[in-house]
């Protein structure tokens, strides 16, 4: 008999840490490899993670609630044979260990690579550190490369020595207790602040105090990094979309028969940005610290909202897709949105994202970059405005404001400009002379 750790999956590109809404087993219960085991949540999906053991559940590491960064363990099973830890010896006396083990290693003063990485705490930390008052640049994480989680804070906060902001911690004579969490030397370069302590904000009779879901404080750790990471610029054109909107609309409803599912203004918007994309890799791209990577392929995030909650699903090789085909999945994504049925693998590979805006009426909005991504683009709501024509008389047209945000990072404004002259030229293009939704 063994004793083998279940930890915390990748359920998506760029997805740190994940939230453990629901354990769909106890201890003592046994488990096929592969069978469902916890329900859990990120800022991207809602997905059940399965065993990669057969065996008996020996110990639920995480609550209900928590959040655990990729990586960390999140229960440990008791497997036939040899396993990779006695059975005697539980995870939480390995996690021991490997805190003493790290307490025993020497320190430097001089910033690691990962140093980047400890400048990003998950929502549970930030929390803890916030009620106790724990100055986080002087606490030294245990976490995958040297990120700090909660069990570093809770032993600091165990050992009652916590490190308070502009407090230099004094040397001792003595090792540190096995119990205490490491707390580094304070370094040349200090990491960037991630986020403002919570506002104490007065509640009176009436008010109504909503907790925060697991997945809302993903949504929200993703946008702060977002913000914070990328230099946001944001750029707008306006297209005239009247050939476009007249073509859809004497298709619909034949479409809708024949077809069984909407011919969307949106499905033209998602095929003109592929177009242009496939013109304009550049826009095709994320920042990776010393290098740019542009992708080959051209995957389509397209945002997705329910009543608490935005979801971002992906349209693969959104180029090589027809009209029909591109409408085709923005229905079947949505439905397994709003039905709970998304999956992590509907989520992976994204590389561009487009959000449909205009649905709920916006004329002009700036986006948040889907991180890592380079650029996002709003499409907003086609409205009927005067215009005047390229002979002087002034007309009645459909118009439609494109909003693009892109990492100044990785783009500039003359790429971008150039890529949204495309997909314009690509849209006011758009009649049943020149365009086949098939």
């Amino acid at each position: 008999m063994g004793i083998e750790n279940m930890k915390m999956p990748q359920l998506g590109e760029s997805v740190t840490e994940g939230t453990i809404s629901k354990w769909l087993v106890s201890p003592g219960d046994t488990v096929n490899k592969y069978d469902p085991i916890a329900e859990v949540q990120t800022d991207k999906v809602n997905a059940e993670v399965p065993s990669s053991f057969t065996g008996t559940i020996k110990d639920l590491i995480a609550d209900e609630g928590d959040t655990l960064e990729v990586g960390e363990i999140i229960c440990s099973i008791e497997v036939e044979g040899e396993g990779s830890a006695p059975a005697e010896e539980t995870p939480k006396e390995e996690s021991k260990k490997e805190a003493d083990e790290t307490q025993s290693a020497p320190k430097t003063n001089a910033p690691s690579k990962d140093s980047g990485n400890k400048a990003r705490y998950s929502p549970a930390v930030l929390k803890l550190s916030q009620e106790h008052d724990i100055d986080l640049n002087q606490v030294e994480g245990t976490g995958n490369g040297g990120r700090i989680t909660r069990k570093d804070l809770k032993k600091v906060i165990e050992s009652g020595n916590i490190p308070k902001a502009g407090e230099a911690q004094a040397p001792k004579a003595e090792a540190p207790a096995p119990q205490q969490a490491p707390v580094k030397e304070q370094a040349v370069q200090q990491p960037a602040k991630q986020s403002a302590p919570a506002a104490n904000v007065p509640v009176v009779p009436g008010d109504i105090e909503i907790p925060v879901s697991g997945i809302r404080k993903a949504i929200a750790s993703n946008m702060v990094r977002s913000k914070h990471e990328a230099p946001h610029a944001w750029t707008m054109m306006e297209v005239d979309v009247t050939n476009l909107v007249d073509y859809r609309n004497s298709l619909k409803t034949e479409f809708k028969q024949r077809e069984g599912f909407n011919l969307t203004f949106f499905a033209f918007f998602v095929k003109a940005v592929a177009q242009a994309l496939k013109e304009y890799p550049q826009i095709n791209s994320m920042w990776a610290g010393d290098k740019i990577v542009q992708k080959k392929d051209i995957n389509l995030s397209i945002a997705v909202a329910t009543d608490d909650a935005l979801y971002v699903p992906v349209i693969k090789n959104a180029d090589e897709k027809t009209i029909k085909g591109i409408a085709r999945e923005i229905t079947e994504l949505a439905g397994k949105v709003r039905s709970g049925k998304l999956t992590s693998q509907d989520m992976q590979g994204g590389t561009f994202t487009v959000n449909n805006t205009g649905s709920f009426g916006s004329v002009q909005s700036m986006g948040i970059i889907n991180y890592p991504q380079a650029a996002i683009l709003q499409v907003e709501s086609i409205v009927k405005r005067p215009v005047v024509m390229n002979n002087g008389m002034i007309a009645v047209r459909d118009m439609v404001n494109l909003c693009m945000s892109l990492d100044h990072r990785v783009l500039d404004g003359l790429v971008c400009g150039r890529f949204l002259q495309r997909v314009k030229e690509i849209l006011e293009n758009t009649s049943k002379e020149n365009t086949s939704v098939y």
